[in-house]
């Protein structure tokens, strides 16, 4: 019996475990997209290196193409979540998926924080001391905006809804902010030069009153 014994655990030690269906890693990459990305939604391909199991069941290295669609509404640092196209599973396991994390491209107009989008809009002298109508660009349309009178440093107008667009009813739209700057005409003209001496005259102003 003792030896039976002996024998039976023998046969269990050389019995083989089958292999447990195991889930494939995740993977990381980036994806840098444009401002007009972001308010209307696209779509892009993107190349990728990773590792396949071929028919025999070894691991290869191979090259491929995804389309990845943009949704409306993604901010900088967000990962886009693609499902099953991570890393391959083993013993019948499920592939792991790729996450692809949200880059802005440097814009020279827009600057973003968050969902709030800012740009500067210049102002002639008279519109900045008279106030003004006028027509201003956003990311992805014109819109008639008021200045008011009496310009100041540092003055902002806020074009509430007008940032990146909402994802839900939890997560709002940004506002879009323009940042009031006065721009000089040039004296580059006698007519020019006339109306700054004329100013310069009759305008009891001095800029260098605070110092």
């Amino acid at each position: 019996r003792a030896r039976q014994g002996a024998g039976g655990a023998g046969g269990a030690r050389g019995h083989r475990r089958e292999p447990q269906p195991e889930r494939g890693t995740d993977h990381h990459a980036k994806i840098e997209l444009d401002l007009l990305d972001v308010y209307n939604g696209a779509e892009r391909n993107i190349s990728l290196r990773g590792a396949k199991l071929d028919d025999s069941g070894h691991m290869v290295t191979e090259d491929r193409t995804l389309n990845v669609k943009i949704p409306k509404g993604v901010i900088e640092g967000q990962q886009i979540r693609l499902c099953g196209q991570g890393g391959p599973g083993h013993a019948g396991g499920p592939a792991g998926d790729l996450y692809l994390e949200v880059y802005f491209k440097p814009d020279p107009r827009w600057r973003v924080q968050g969902r709030d989008v800012t740009a500067s809009l210049p102002l002639a002298p008279w519109e900045a001391a008279l106030g003004a109508e006028i027509e201003v660009p956003t990311p992805t349309s014109r819109v008639q905006v008021t200045v008011p009178a009496g310009w100041k440093k540092g003055r902002k107008l806020r074009l509430k809804g007008h940032g990146i667009p909402a994802r839900s009813a939890n997560d709002p739209a940004g506002d879009l902010y323009l940042e009031l700057e006065l721009a000089l005409p040039p004296a580059d003209t006698a007519k020019a030069r006339e109306l700054y001496e004329t100013m310069a005259r009759e305008l009891p102003f001095d800029a260098r009153a605070g110092l």
